[in-house]
């Protein structure tokens, strides 16, 4: 039974990396539904913790993490309030303070896998918010949310369903003062980002997600020109003439910094022995 004696939102404690012989799902075992309901019930009174738990655990033990956020998220929806935006606002208020350090995250972070799940199911549809449009609800909501962990996997419905509008916002934010949220705009819009839904529209046609990259390039933090360099690797899988072009531009004047991250992209190709991929990173060092 949740009790609320703890007066401040929690999340289960866990390892800093995978650990040998334990499967990543066990990140959101009972332990996270409970501090879940705990959570939640800190800011909404009404909330049914004993159904949800129940509800909540049972049939969780086959999935593995990603079916499990699902899962999660969609027994919210049952004990929430079915306007979309009062729900996410009770979610928003039940979160724990944002991180501060960009290094040595850890896996506990996994814990908020439910809630970006909840705004990739329900955060697009006017339907599941009376008919209004929830874009600004849930672009709100993943700002909030990619502080404590990422929304790159929610933000993935947007970027295929609204696009145009969901690369303004992206790009707007490339100047924002939090790290997380930079690197979101790179990392959300990677063609192949890994366990996610590929984007058919950027593997085809990468140039729409450039000018966040060229905003990018020169940020402060490794932590985000990690996800540049990565972002153009997957690109490169597709198109390597077009990532070699850019390499080859952005050398004229690139810091040793942008030098790091050209060589960081390339890496691929060239183990592959691409000749010009050898060539750029060559010329990076």
């Amino acid at each position: 039974m949740i009790t609320t004696s703890n007066n401040l939102p929690r999340i289960p404690a866990a390892p800093n990396s995978m650990q040998k012989g334990i499967p990543l799902k066990n990140l959101l075992g009972l332990e996270s539904v409970d501090c879940l309901a705990h959570n939640i019930l800190l800011v909404y009174p009404q909330f049914d913790t004993e159904s949800f738990c129940r509800d909540a655990s049972n049939g969780l033990e086959p999935l593995g993490i990603l079916e499990r956020g699902k899962k999660l998220a969609r027994t919210l929806r049952l004990y929430l309030p079915r306007k979309y935006a009062t729900a996410i606002e009770i979610i928003l208020a039940s979160l724990t303070p944002p991180l501060t350090r960009t290094d040595t995250l850890g896996l506990a972070v996994f814990f908020y896998l439910p809630h970006i799940s909840f705004i990739a199911e329900y955060g697009w549809e006017f339907e599941e918010n009376d008919g209004h449009d929830p874009f600004l609800v849930s672009m709100r909501a993943q700002y909030e949310l990619t502080k404590r962990f990422s929304a790159e996997f929610s933000m993935r419905p947007f970027l295929i369903k609204q696009q145009e509008r969901t690369l303004s916002q992206l790009l707007e934010w490339t100047s924002d003062p939090d790290p997380h949220v930079r690197r979101l705009c790179s990392e959300s819009t990677r063609p192949r980002l890994p366990w996610a839904a590929r984007i058919p529209a950027f593997i085809a046609n990468p140039t729409s997600a450039l000018p966040i990259l060229e905003a990018l390039k020169n940020d402060q933090d490794l932590y985000v020109r990690r996800s540049v360099a990565n972002h153009l690797g997957d690109i490169a899988k597709d198109h390597p003439e077009f990532v070699f072009t850019i390499c080859e531009r952005w050398l004229t004047e690139a810091t040793n910094e942008v030098k790091w991250l050209i060589r960081h992209a390339l890496r691929h190709p060239a183990k592959k022995e691409n000749k010009t991929a050898l060539q750029l990173r060559a010329a990076a060092k």
